[in-house]
């Protein structure tokens, strides 16, 4: 069984492949995560508001969201490399559609709901195909895999600012979508799962009664799902949150100019990246529970720093964002790796499809929230005051909820 071979290597060795090509799929998709370089230049353009802006970057990631737990139900059936071409495609129409909308109406449709679709068919591909080959280093593979999507800004944003300055808003979503189709449809040839039972070399499979639970029913009617889903809607409707206003805070509040603003969101990328792995690894390492509590310090710490952050407070600013960038990376590993461990980890693809609902609903309301405080109360200050809230709550339902989640996952182990 362990005589497969993968690109002509080894398994055990070829598998490591998997990652670069997953990374490189999020890398394209990623680019959702650059939105704010967009926003000022549409409204503009468009003469809309703060909250109207959003509302593509908002609705894209409901839709990725809620095709994320459909998608995992056809990976087995059609086939890791067809699902993610499809997804290509589908993600590839979006922006090219994108560039002939003539209003935000329109472009809600071409980039939120059509571009969010074929983000939402690609995404889970990539980390399901990491979690199938690595069993042994699950948090690791997959949060390396997963980099990709948050270090996507740190190369998408100053390619999409340089394309915007030079040719335009359409012209920039045309370009992005036709590379981004061309690539994933190349990476999608090389995608496959392991075979059945296949296994590295020395390592020794979990008894099947290690899973909380093996179908997706009763890890929904467990008290670990409900723990986890509401910690990772925390996360997420925080930290998308501050993505949406990573660029539009530093003009703003900090009154940096728009290149500066820019390259900020790439160094924000920088620590998105880092987080994934690094949380992975802790939730590895430690557990669940004390990956989310971390994440949630550095959440809590981040917002008290922004409530006092004025004209000229730079330093203040790029620290508090890259721990917010961080911190959402972290959840996109904390959240994958916890399904992985407290649920069977043969169905994790349609597992964590459920589980990533939660990405959904955070995305929603941390994006509709930020901008309607922004176009309430004249300034986005406002809104890091709910954030210290929310990380406050999330460090409380993650000391109960999660640890009643291991109690559970123990005693099946025990079993």
């Amino acid at each position: 069984m362990n005589e497969t071979k993968v690109f002509g290597m080894p398994a055990e060795k070829g598998r490591w492949l998997f990652v670069p090509l997953g990374i490189t799929v999020l890398l394209c998709l990623g680019t959702v995560y650059s939105w704010s370089i967009f926003r000022k230049p549409l409204e503009k353009q468009l003469n809309i508001g703060a909250t109207d802006s959003l509302l593509p970057f908002t609705v894209l990631l409901v839709v990725f969201a809620v095709l994320m737990p459909i998608t995992g139900f056809f990976i087995d059936r059609y086939g890791s490399r067809t699902v993610t071409a499809v997804g290509g495609v589908v993600t590839g129409i979006g922006y090219i559609l994108s560039a002939f909308a003539p209003n935000i109406t329109v472009l809600v449709l071409t980039y939120g709901v059509i571009a969010g679709a074929g983000v939402g068919i690609a995404y889970g591909v990539p980390l399901a195909v990491a979690a199938k080959w690595f069993p042994d280093k699950k948090g690791l593979a997959v949060g390396l895999t997963v980099i990709g999507f948050g270090l996507s800004p740190l190369i998408t944003a100053p390619i999409a600012k340089y394309l915007i300055d030079t040719y335009q808003i359409p012209q920039t979503f045309l370009i992005l979508g036709i590379a981004f189709t061309v690539i994933i449809l190349a990476v999608s040839t090389a995608l496959k799962m392991p075979p059945t039972g296949w296994t590295p070399a020395g390592f020794a499979a979990a008894r099947s009664g290690t899973a909380v639970n093996s179908q997706i029913a009763p890890m929904m009617k467990s008290p670990a799902f409900y723990g986890l889903w509401v910690c990772y809607t925390i996360g997420t409707l925080v930290g998308l949150g501050a993505i949406g206003i990573s660029s539009p805070v530093a003009q703003e509040i900090i009154k940096l100019d728009a290149g500066t603003a820019a390259a900020t969101v790439s160094l924000f990328a920088i620590f998105n990246g880092m987080g994934r792995p690094m949380f992975g690894w802790i939730t590895d390492r430690f557990k669940p529970k004390y990956a989310a509590i971390a994440n949630y310090i550095l959440i809590l710490i981040a917002s008290i720093m922004m409530t006092q952050a004025g004209v000229g407070q730079v330093a203040t600013y790029i620290i508090a964002f890259c721990l917010f960038w961080l911190s959402l990376g972290g959840w996109l590993a904390i959240a994958p790796t916890a399904t992985l461990t407290l649920f069977d980890p043969t169905d994790y693809a349609k597992n964590y499809g459920i589980v990533y609902t939660a990405y959904g609903v955070g995305a929603f309301f941390g994006t509709i929230a930020a901008g309607k405080i922004r176009d309430t109360f004249g300034s986005y200050t406002n809104a890091f005051y709910i954030t210290a809230i929310l990380a406050v709550v999330g460090i409380i339902t993650a000391v109960f909820a999660l640890k009643q989640a291991v109690k559970i996952a123990a005693e099946a182990d025990v079993s």
